[in-house]
């Protein structure tokens, strides 16, 4: 010990004293920021980076803490979200309704604009396929359905579902891309019975629909491509869980002011009270 501390210019009487005295404060709340940190990255699955993690801290648990102590305390720990690429999808069709969206997808109001889209993911028995309605304001998933194979019946399902929780005006838009289930008889037939007003942007372009392609990028980075899946059930399990319980009630989302889309739509429904 007398050598080190030679060799560090250290006095012994220094070290000993250091040893004994307790931990700062600073260091006490630097270790309990830590393990709340950690708890949030586990609870989002080990998905949240540095803004939803400090978004959740004073949002979700009522602790006021700085961007840069979360930041400094997550590189000290080794915690990191994950993050993906975009991987758009280019699918020819034919045109059977005008875009009445051009990329502006944002919206005060909820109904005013609903988003749809199918995506794909393998499994050991086979693909599976997934179609998601949106609605634009909350970014709340209103429909859903998961099938083997991409038929009409899987978007015309996923549309009913919305249909039916929403109960939508006759001014609420329903955009797609052109592929051959949105071109459909039976689709736009459901589309415009209940009332919507269908629009559908230009032909293999992704930021026609850029809202949908951004939610199935995070879907991807955040289930599908964590682990290989065996089987379609255990699969469309976990998209179930991911659609109605994670993105619905706990993903925080940098769109929404780091609220989720429940929450958003909770503060929408609240009577405001007279000053």
């Amino acid at each position: 010990m007398k050598l080190a501390c030679r060799v560090l210019k250290v006095s012994e009487s220094g070290y000993y004293a250091r040893r004994s005295r307790p931990p700062s404060v600073r260091c006490v709340r630097h270790a309990w920021l830590t393990d709340l940190i950690r708890r949030a990255h586990f609870a989002s699955r080990g998905t949240y980076g540095i803004r939803r993690v400090h978004a959740e801290l004073p949002l979700g648990q009522a602790v006021p803490v700085g961007h840069q102590a979360v930041e400094l305390l997550m590189r000290r720990a080794g915690i990191q979200g994950i993050s993906g690429r975009p991987k758009f999808r280019r699918v020819p069709g034919v045109i059977t309704a005008a875009d009445r969206v051009e990329r502006q997808f944002h919206r005060d109001n909820p109904d005013e604009l609903w988003v749809t889209d199918v995506t794909e993911h393998p499994t050991r028995e086979g693909k599976i396929y997934c179609a998601v309605v949106l609605d634009a304001w909350s970014r709340r998933v209103i429909g859903w359905s998961i099938d083997g194979s991409p038929s009409t019946a899987l978007v015309t399902n996923a549309l009913g579902m919305a249909i039916d929780q929403r109960r939508p005006t006759n001014s609420t838009v329903i955009h797609s891309d052109q592929g051959t289930q949105f071109t459909s008889w039976a689709f736009t037939r459901r589309a415009v019975d209940s009332g919507l007003l269908p629009s559908m942007g230009s032909v293999g372009d992704c930021f026609d629909n850029a809202v949908m392609e951004a939610f199935w990028s995070r879907m991807q980075v955040e289930l599908l491509d964590r682990k290989r899946w065996s089987t379609r059930v255990e699969l469309a399990n976990a998209m179930f869980e991911y659609l109605e319980i994670f993105h619905n009630r706990k993903r925080r989302h940098s769109s929404l002011g780091m609220l989720t889309p429940v929450e958003i739509e909770a503060r929408r429904r609240q009577p405001t009270t007279a000053a």
